[in-house]
């Protein structure tokens, strides 16, 4: 037994080291293919708007069929960025801005009958911004802002649709 007590330690120790490297760099790897895939569609630090979600849907794991996604991958390595964006009228609407790790470090919806525009500035800490314009730090320079939206009735899509393409996401750089 005393001879197989070095090995397990060790074995514990590598199992403890890989399980930590696993929590850290797994987020990070799984956001950073996600933020290359969504930037396939309409480039970085701008919004693409994807059209409803069907069975083939698949840039982002399970859409759901019920909201309509707009997207703005971002990099802030020239410089903050400005996201500006009204509510539309649905059954639901809002904004989640994720960081480089998965985080969700911003979300804003219309809960409560809210349909203000929002101004938005994403930075890293030490970026200068606008004043009066609301700002959320961001551990990191990638990330994802998010715009869903609940689409009740299929046939409301096309005025949602060009009322979500007001959405602006621009580098203040």
């Amino acid at each position: 037994m005393r001879r197989w007590l070095l090995p397990m330690l060790i074995g514990l120790i590598l199992a403890m080291a890989a399980w930590q490297v696993t929590l850290r760099l797994f987020p990070a790897t799984l956001m950073s293919l996600a933020i290359n895939r969504v930037a396939q569609r309409g480039g970085i630090n701008a919004f693409s708007h994807a059209p409803l979600a069907t069975d083939k849907a698949r840039a982002i794991v399970r859409p759901s069929p019920d909201l309509a996604y707009s997207s703005c991958p971002f990099d802030l390595s020239n410089g903050p960025l400005l996201i500006a964006a009204t509510p539309v009228t649905a059954p639901y609407w809002s904004l989640s801005v994720f960081d480089a790790q998965t985080n969700a470090v911003f979300v804003r919806n219309d809960a409560g009958g809210q349909h203000r525009p929002i101004k938005l500035v994403i930075a890293t800490a030490g970026q200068q911004v606008p004043r009066g314009i609301e700002t959320v730090r961001v551990d990191g320079r990638r990330g994802i802002a998010l715009i869903r939206i609940l689409i009740a009735d299929r046939a409301d899509f096309a005025a949602i649709d060009t009322a979500r393409r007001g959405a602006t996401c621009r580098s203040l750089g």
